[in-house]
């Protein structure tokens, strides 16, 4: 670890297979605690390369427990967090959305690390339980159009960073992997990031995949589409930039998509929004992020996945998704 760090302290890059090799031996315990920490910093004053993304990818796939969910051709929706926004669960409502509007959804999500209230936080708070049995997984998908892969009993190669990652508070580079590492390797995704440079890397590294996708930046720094301006997205067909208009929506203000400052504030909005008692603001924002998981699954365009996600939303399909998850939960 001494030899990668004082390369990586000089401005030097390492390879896909050291990339890769750094994250199997932190998942074996071969390093301390500060030599974590100090991996982890000098990727917050540096960019990460194509190379060195794709190592730490490979590494978390090859490590973690795999479930099989391709029958059900689902779509994961998540975002890399670390905006430093403080949004509203807009992802998680979105997932809810997107599968009362018949889309199945393997969500992959954690606790949140810089923000107030990660998916995990908000999902556990309002009574779902989190497991790895593939048998409740599939009965959670078939019942509920949704299973929760709640990250850290998945990757239990991660357990030495956890802590050293809660302790720093601030967006490492797991944040950047979060989306790209479902261990149920989902064919069709949504991915949010939080700046232009990680979009095109993730544009890259999607491309040599088989997957429906599309990658969100609000260009005012939000890892979704905010609807608060122009939104660039990446997808396997093309490269577009949204306007709230082409949604037929007003845009919005970053404060009508602020989140709460506690898990149980964050979930009081969460339960509003999803029973329909949401502002418009609101309820636009998780539907235009749905809508475009909606299409990107079925392959229509955006425009009519808005539509169909808020079918979903305000006719009560959505909440019935998350009741019947609950129930399961119990």
């Amino acid at each position: 670890m001494k030899q990668i760090l004082n390369r990586l302290i000089n401005h030097e890059n390492i390879s896909t297979e050291e990339a890769k090799q750094v994250l199997v031996n932190i998942s074996k315990g071969d390093y301390n605690q500060s030599q974590i920490a100090s991996f982890l910093t000098v990727y917050m004053m540096r960019s990460i390369t194509l190379e060195e993304l794709k190592g730490f990818r490979d590494a978390l796939l090859e490590l973690c427990i795999p479930i099989n969910l391709s029958n059900y051709n689902a779509i994961d929706l998540c975002g890399t967090g670390g905006d430093g926004k403080n949004t509203f669960n807009i992802s998680t409502l979105a997932s809810f959305v997107t599968a009362g509007a018949g889309v199945h959804v393997a969500k992959h999500g954690n606790y949140g690390v810089s923000s107030a209230s990660g998916s995990s936080n908000v999902m556990e708070a309002i009574g779902i339980r989190f497991s790895n049995k593939e048998n409740f997984l599939k009965q959670s998908i078939e019942e509920a159009g949704i299973c929760v892969l709640h990250a850290p009993l998945f990757h239990p190669a991660m357990k030495n960073v956890a802590p050293i990652r809660k302790e720093l508070g601030v967006k490492t580079f797991f944040n950047m992997l979060g989306p790209m590492v479902n261990p149920s390797f989902p064919k069709n995704q949504l991915v949010g990031v939080f700046n232009l440079e990680l979009q095109r890397l993730y544009g890259y590294l999607y491309q040599e995949t088989d997957k429906n996708y599309s990658i969100v930046h609000a260009l005012d720094g939000y890892d979704e589409i905010s609807l608060t301006g122009n939104t660039k997205i990446i997808s396997n067909a093309s490269e577009t930039m949204l306007r709230p208009k082409d949604l037929n929506v007003e845009q919005i203000n970053q404060s009508d998509i602020f989140g709460g400052k506690t898990v149980k504030s964050s979930a009081k909005i969460f339960l509003n929004v999803i029973k329909g008692k949401g502002t418009e603001a609101q309820n636009n924002v998780v539907c235009a992020n749905a809508g475009l998981a909606i299409a990107t699954a079925k392959q229509i365009d955006h425009k009519t996945g808005f539509e169909q996600a808020k079918e979903s939303l305000l006719s009560g399909k959505a909440k019935k998704s998350l009741d019947a998850l609950i129930e399961l939960s119990k």
